[in-house]
């Protein structure tokens, strides 16, 4: 059962342990540290607790970048504790543009034995996702800040179309997801689907209509020599003994709308990278020793 947490071997088990309450542990365990230790700290320590983020932060993050800029300031140290790897040595500073596509294909029903009678809307949904791929070789830069270097263009969800086996679909829904390196614009990409969808429409003789369910370009990149970036690499040196190195992910984060602000935020954890994964888990090592991470930076001085 994802939803019953359960410790084992040194780990917390169930569904969004490691996405993100890691993070939010560790980030309250080093404040408790502090509080406990009766230490006060030459800055101030926030902690921000956000909706949204797996749905594109429209109440969370990009409500608050967007409304209340006022409660942050350009020399703030931002640290976002929502990707990683193992050893704790990936800080993110730089983020794919996110491009999540509904496509709609109308086609017209019929019984199974008279396909003549109708429009086979899956067959055309079913090609257009085989013309999708050539994506991949007009949009193929690639640039080794990135893991994966290159853009991607994935087909992902599948809407039911008919309950039984001998019914010609009408109706035909899937989703693409794409992370599109920041040095290709959406509106160039975009131009390219259509340009697909176009095909498909005229050779299967269907209607296809597009919606974007998330449109996010890629924001700035965070210097690889901002302060935050250093305060990480010093921290991450101190507690782990290991050389930490700036990267760039597919994955989007609410780094994006203070990046977007002009804040120069930060993407750091340590985690096994099980997001969204079954036996999703977090392991209490990192949780206790990315809080030691944290407090670290809470008594910098800068």
């Amino acid at each position: 059962d994802p939803w019953t947490v359960r410790v084992e071997g040194g780990k917390i088990i169930g569904r969004g342990t490691e996405d993100n309450q890691q993070g939010i542990v560790s980030g309250i365990l080093a404040v408790q540290a502090l509080r406990e230790e009766g230490i006060t700290p030459e800055y101030d320590v926030g902690l921000l607790l956000v909706a949204d983020e797996e749905t594109g932060s429209k109440y969370g993050l990009k409500y608050i970048a967007k409304d209340h800029p006022e409660l942050f300031r350009k020399e703030d140290i931002i640290i976002i504790p929502d990707a990683g790897n193992k050893d704790g040595t990936m800080i993110e500073v730089a983020e794919k543009s996110i491009l999540w596509t509904k496509f709609r294909t109308v086609g017209k029903q019929c019984h199974g034995s008279t396909p003549d009678q109708g429009i086979n809307a899956h067959r055309a949904g079913a090609n257009l996702i085989v013309r999708l791929d050539a994506l991949y070789k007009i949009f193929d830069k690639k640039d080794p800040l990135f893991d994966p270097p290159v853009s991607t263009f994935e087909p992902t969800k599948k809407d039911p179309n008919v309950a039984n086996i001998n019914t010609i679909p009408g109706e035909d829904v899937f989703y693409q997801d794409a992370r599109i390196l920041p040095d290709y614009s959406l509106v160039e990409v975009e131009k390219k689907i259509r340009e697909m969808v176009a095909e498909i429409e005229q050779k299967f003789k269907v209607k296809i209509e597009t919606e974007h369910m998330q449109r996010e370009e890629a924001p700035p990149s965070t210097p690889s020599d901002a302060p935050v970036v250093e305060a990480l690499k010093w921290a991450v040196k101190e507690v782990y003994g290991r050389e930490a190195k700036t990267i760039g992910i597919g994955g989007g984060t609410v780094a994006a709308f203070f990046r977007r602000a002009g804040f120069h935020a930060a993407v750091w954890s340590t985690m096994d990278e099980l997001a969204h994964q079954p036996d999703e888990y977090a392991r209490i090592e990192n949780i206790l020793g990315d809080a030691k991470v944290f407090a670290h930076i809470f008594l910098q001085r800068y």
